[in-house]
C-alpha cells in the first residue's frame, strides 16, 4: 500500500525512551505510571485485530511523544480508552493523575449511543463534544488525533463497510483539523490512508503512474540537487537539501481539482532546502532564481505572509535541468518544525517548560478555537454545529487584506458581507457596499485570494432579511439572524406560548395548570434558557421544538398515566390465568389474537404492554420462550432454561405464554446473544476467531479472552444474530477453526 505499508508499531520502550530525551525523572515516571495503570486496566482485552488492547494507547502515547508533548498528554495517551471500555471512571483518572489529564481523557471519551436516536445524532454529539473540549484545551484534539492515526493504520482487520465509514469520517473532520493545526505529518497520513479505502481504483492508479518512472525522477532530482548544492556552497551558508515526499491524496485532487494528467502536476518533482534563518531564506531563493528561470504565477511567499496555521514558507517552480519544471521549497529549520508538528512546536514545553501551560493559553492565537465557541453558542443541535464547522472551518480557505495588510482567511465561496462581520458584528449590521482592489462591488462579490477589501457602512443602515441568503459563513448567518430575532422578540415570544398551550389543549390538558411559574422555572432550566421568554421565542423563532417542550413538561403526569395503565394490564394478565391454561392451549391450538411486538414476540391475546428481552439468557428467534410480568415494567421475556425462571416465579403465577412471531424474519431486529470459545493457545488463534466471526455475523459487539496455566485459551464474545439457526450455524463453523474444541452459548 505504498507508504503505508512502512508504518512500523512502537514498543513501549521506544515510547519512554522518546520521552527521556526532552523529560525529567520525575516525568517519566508519571507517565510510566500511566502506562501501568492502562496495561492493568485493559488486561484480557483485545482489538479486532488480535493484538492485545494495550499495543493501541501505546502507538497513541508514543505518536505523542515524538511530538514532543507535555507529560500529561502522554499519559491521556495511554489513558484515553480506559474510561471508555474498562471499569475505569474518569474520577479515578482525575483523583491518580490529575484533573488536567482526566479533562483529556473526557474529552476523547465517546458519549453512550443508547442515549440517541439515530447513529447519526450519536456521532455529531461525539464530534462536538470533543472540539467543544478541544477549544478549551488542544491536548484534546492531539490526543484524538494520534488515536485516529493508529486505528486507520489497522483499518484493514475491518469490515469494508466500517472501513469506509471511519475513511470519510477522517477526511471530513480528523485530516482538516489536523491541517488547521498545521500538523502536516499527520495530515498527509490520514488523507493518503483514507483515500485508500474511499477510492481504491484511484489510488493505486496513481500509485503505479508514480512507480511506472520513479527511477526516471529519483535520477533527475538527484541530478538536480547536485547542480543546487553547487550554487547554494558558494553563498557560504550552513543548508540541507533533499527531495521532497509526494502524497498521493494531494496529486489525485490537483488532477481532479485543475483538470491536470499525471505529467502535469509540478510538484510531482521537488526538492526542499532548509536553512538557518530568514536572510538565508531570500539568499537562497535569490540564487535559484539566477541559476534558473522561475516559472510565472508559481511563486508564493509564506514568510511574509504566512497561512493562518503558523505555515512558512517559500514556494517556487523553476524551469530546471532539461527543461522539466521542479518545485522548490525554502523554509528555516523552525519553519520545518512547524510545518510537521504544527501548534505542537510553538508550545512552551517544547523548551523543557511544563508548569501550568495548556496549548490553548500559550500565546498561540488559533482563530479555529474562536470559531468554534462561536458556533456552539450560535448553532441549537449537534447536526447544525457539525454542519457549521465543515463549512466555516474546514472547507478550502481563501486568503484576504485589509487597506492596512490585516490577513483574514475565510472560507472559499465567502462574499464581501462574510468579510464584513468577520471583522466586527457592527460593520456587517451597517455595511452598504464595499471596494476590493479600489473598485466598488457589491455585498455578494465573491472574494478571490490577494483581495484588497475595505467594507462602506452607514450609521442608519440595518440588515436586510434576504442577507441570509447571499453570505456563506455559518458565523455572519447566525449574526443575521441573531438581529431579526431580537427586533421580532415580543412576536416570537406570543408565538412559542401559542405553540405549546396548543400542543396541551390537543391532549386534553389545560395549559393554566402547566405554564405556571413553576413549571416554567423548571422548564426554562432543563432546556438551559435563562427565563422562560427566551425559551418561547426561541419555539417562535423555529430554533426550539414545541413538541420537545411539551414532552418535557407533561413528562411526569405521562410517566405516571403508563404506570397505571401498564400495572392495569398486568394485573388483567395475572387475572386471566394463562399459566394455568397453557397445556389446553397447545393442545386445541387456540386461535386467541397474537399481537406482534416490535422485538417479534407475540402475547396471546394482549396487546399496548411493554416488553424486555432479559440480559441474563438474551434470547434470540427460534428459543423457546416464557414471559415473567414485572410489576411496573411489563413482561421480561426469558429462555424457557433460563436459570432465574425459579420455581417461586411459577407458584405465583406471574409467569404466561409468548412466542415469537416469526422465527424466520430476518427483518426483525438484531439480537446479542454470548458465546464462549476454548481452544488450546497459539499464535493468531484469536485473530482467526475474529475472522471468522466478520464472515458470519455483521457485528462483533465486545470480544476479550484469557489463557489459563495449562495453555488453554478462553474467549467470550457478543455478537448479532437474527435467530437461534443463524447462531447454531456461527457455533458449528467456529468449531472448524483449527485447535477450537468447544464452542457453545454462554448465559453471562
Amino acid at each position: 500500500m505504498n507508504d503505508m505499508s512502512k508504518y512500523v508499531e512502537m514498543t513501549y520502550e521506544q515510547v519512554i525512551a522518546a520521552c527521556k530525551k526532552y523529560m525529567n525523572e520525575e516525568q517519566l515516571a508519571f507517565v510510566e505510571h500511566a502506562y501501568d495503570f492502562a496495561n492493568k486496566a485493559h488486561e484480557g482485552q483485545f482489538r479486532a485485530s488480535g493484538q492485545p488492547y494495550i499495543i493501541h494507547p501505546t502507538q497513541v502515547a508514543g505518536t505523542l511523544a515524538n511530538l514532543g508533548l507535555d507529560p500529561d498528554t502522554i499519559a491521556a495517551g495511554f489513558l484515553h480508552d480506559t474510561v471508555e471500555d474498562t471499569p475505569v471512571t474518569n474520577d479515578d483518572i482525575k483523583n491518580i493523575f490529575g484533573e488536567d489529564v482526566a479533562f483529556i481523557v473526557d474529552g476523547v471519551t465517546k458519549l453512550n449511543k443508547y442515549q440517541y436516536q439515530s447513529h447519526q445524532e450519536f456521532l455529531a454529539e461525539n464530534h462536538r463534544k470533543m472540539l467543544i473540549a478541544m477549544a478549551k484545551d488542544l491536548r484534546v484534539i492531539m490526543v484524538k488525533l494520534a488515536d485516529r492515526l493508529h486505528n486507520m493504520h489497522t483499518l484493514e482487520h475491518l469490515r469494508p463497510d466500517k472501513q469506509r465509514r471511519i475513511a470519510s469520517e477522517t477526511m471530513d473532520i480528523y485530516a482538516p483539523l489536523a491541517d488547521r493545526l498545521g500538523i502536516g505529518s499527520i495530515k498527509w497520513e490520514l488523507e493518503d490512508i483514507s483515500f485508500h479505502y474511499l477510492n481504491p481504483d484511484a489510488y493505486y492508479r496513481i500509485v503505479g503512474l508514480m512507480d511506472v518512472k520513479r527511477s526516471e525522477r529519483e535520477r533527475y532530482i538527484s541530478d538536480a540537487i547536485s547542480v543546487m548544492k553547487k550554487t547554494l556552497d558558494s553563498l557560504g551558508i550552513q543548508y540541507q537539501i533533499y527531495g521532497r515526499p509526494k502524497h498521493i491524496y494531494s496529486i489525485y485532487k490537483k488532477m481532479v481539482n485543475k483538470h491536470k494528467d499525471f505529467e502535469d502536476i509540478y510538484d510531482l518533482l521537488a526538492v526542499r532546502v532548509l536553512v538557518k534563518n530568514v536572510r538565508d531564506c531570500y539568499a537562497v531563493l535569490g540564487a535559484v532564481h539566477t541559476e534558473w528561470k522561475p516559472m510565472p504565477g508559481r511563486f508564493k511567499d509564506y514568510i511574509a505572509v504566512p497561512k493562518v496555521n503558523g505555515y512558512q514558507s517559500l514556494h517556487t517552480t523553476i524551469i530546471g535541468p532539461g527543461g522539466k519544471p521542479l518545485e522548490i521549497q525554502i523554509r528555516t529549520e523552525q519553519m520545518h518544525e512547524v510545518a510537521e508538528y504544527g501548534v505542537a512546536a510553538h508550545w512552551a514545553y517544547k523548551r523543557g517548560n511544563f508548569s501550568g501551560v495548556k496549548p490553548s493559553t500559550s500565546g498561540e492565537k488559533l482563530d479555529m478555537v474562536r470559531e468554534i465557541l462561536e458556533l456552539k453558542d450560535e448553532t441549537k443541535d449537534a447536526d447544525e454545529f457539525m454542519r457549521s464547522v465543515k463549512s466555516d472551518i474546514f472547507s478550502d480557505r481563501v486568503y484576504v487584506f485589509t487597506p492596512k495588510g490585516e490577513v483574514y482567511e475565510l472560507p472559499k465561496g465567502s462574499v464581501t458581507l462574510d468579510f464584513a462581520y468577520e471583522i466586527h458584528t457592527q460593520v456587517g449590521s451597517h455595511a452598504v457596499g464595499a471596494k476590493v482592489n479600489n473598485k466598488l462591488v457589491p455585498l455578494d462579490y465573491k472574494l478571490k485570494n490577494g483581495d484588497v477589501i475595505e467594507i462602506m457602512t452607514q450609521s442608519n443602515a440595518t440588515p436586510s432579511r434576504d442577507w441570509v441568503d447571499i453570505v456563506k459563513t455559518s458565523r455572519a448567518r447566525n449574526k443575521i439572524r441573531r438581529y431579526f430575532k431580537t427586533l421580532d422578540r415580543e412576536d416570537s415570544i406570543q408565538r412559542g406560548q401559542q405553540e405549546v398551550a396548543n400542543l396541551l389543549r390537543e391532549h386534553g390538558l389545560n395549559p393554566k395548570e402547566f405554564l405556571d411559574k413553576d413549571h416554567l422555572e423548571k422548564l426554562s432550566e432543563n432546556f438551559n434558557f435563562r427565563t422562560a421568554d427566551e425559551l418561547f421565542a426561541a419555539i417562535g423563532f423555529g430554533d426550539q421544538s414545541a413538541i420537545g417542550v411539551y414532552n418535557r413538561l407533561t413528562l411526569d403526569i405521562r410517566r405516571k398515566d403508563e404506570e397505571e395503565r401498564q400495572k392495569k394490564l398486568e394485573q388483567e394478565i395475572l387475572n386471566s390465568g394463562q399459566q394455568a391454561a397453557h397445556e389446553e392451549r397447545k393442545q386445541n391450538n387456540s386461535s386467541s389474537m397474537k399481537i406482534k411486538h416490535k422485538n417479534g414476540v407475540m402475547i396471546q391475546g394482549v396487546s399496548d404492554l411493554m416488553l424486555h428481552l432479559a440480559k441474563c439468557c438474551n434470547p434470540v428467534p427460534g428459543d423457546e420462550i416464557i414471559g415473567y410480568v414485572t410489576k411496573g415494567r411489563g413482561v421480561t421475556i426469558h429462555r424457557m432454561d433460563c436459570r432465574n425462571i425459579t420455581r417461586e416465579a411459577h407458584a405465583q403465577g406471574r409467569l404466561i405464554d409468548v412466542e415469537w412471531e416469526n422465527v424466520e424474519d430476518k427483518s426483525l431486529q438484531s439480537f446479542n446473544a454470548n458465546i464462549e470459545i476454548f481452544g488450546y493457545n497459539r499464535g493468531n488463534l484469536l485473530s482467526d476467531v475474529i475472522n471468522k466471526l466478520n464472515s458470519l455475523t455483521k457485528n462483533i459487539n465486545n470480544i476479550s479472552g484469557k489463557v489459563n496455566d495449562e495453555n488453554i485459551a478462553h474467549i467470550y464474545t457478543t455478537v448479532s444474530v437474527a435467530n437461534s439457526k443463524q447462531l447454531d450455524d456461527i457455533l458449528s463453523k467456529l468449531r472448524d477453526i483449527a485447535d477450537v474444541y468447544e464452542t457453545k452459548r454462554s448465559d453471562n
